[in-house]
């Protein structure tokens, strides 16, 4: 087997997500706020993991807890999925609803890039089924 790359993350007072590593390599990033204490932090998070990622990665981005998904949010995301590193990551964004998925998805339309192979799902399963497509699927 495989062994996992480290995950490089600590909880900390006042940050509203949580990290942990998935069975295929990739990580699970659950949040419950996107304060903008929580948004700095993560940037810094994504930008350090993104350094090493040189194979396909399998991400899964739980926003369900979060009540309002801000603009500022979604455009940050769009800055990060902008590095080049990120054409090795595959990104489900599980939100809690369809209002929820269309804001995101309002937002990011005009978002030009090479990064990250990124959808919008409101199921759990159907998010899962979509990061373990195989590769030549997922045109």
């Amino acid at each position: 087997m495989t062994e996992l790359k480290p995950l490089h993350w600590q909880p900390k007072p006042g940050i509203g997500y949580a990290v942990s590593r998935r069975a295929d390599g990739g990580m699970t990033l659950t949040f419950s706020d996107l304060s903008e204490a929580t948004l700095a932090d993560w940037r810094e998070f994504a930008y350090e993991h993104l350094l090493g990622s040189d194979r396909l990665t399998r991400n899964l981005y739980d926003l369900r807890a979060v009540r309002e998904i801000p603009e500022r949010a979604i455009k940050l995301a769009m800055e990060v999925n902008n590095d080049p590193a990120t054409r090795n990551l595959r990104v489900a964004v599980l939100v809690s609803d369809e209002t929820a998925r269309d804001a995101i998805l309002k937002v990011a339309a005009g978002a030009v890039g090479s990064g990250a192979a990124i959808r919008v799902f409101t199921d759990l399963d159907e998010a899962e089924a979509w990061l373990m497509k195989p590769m030549e699927q997922m045109v």
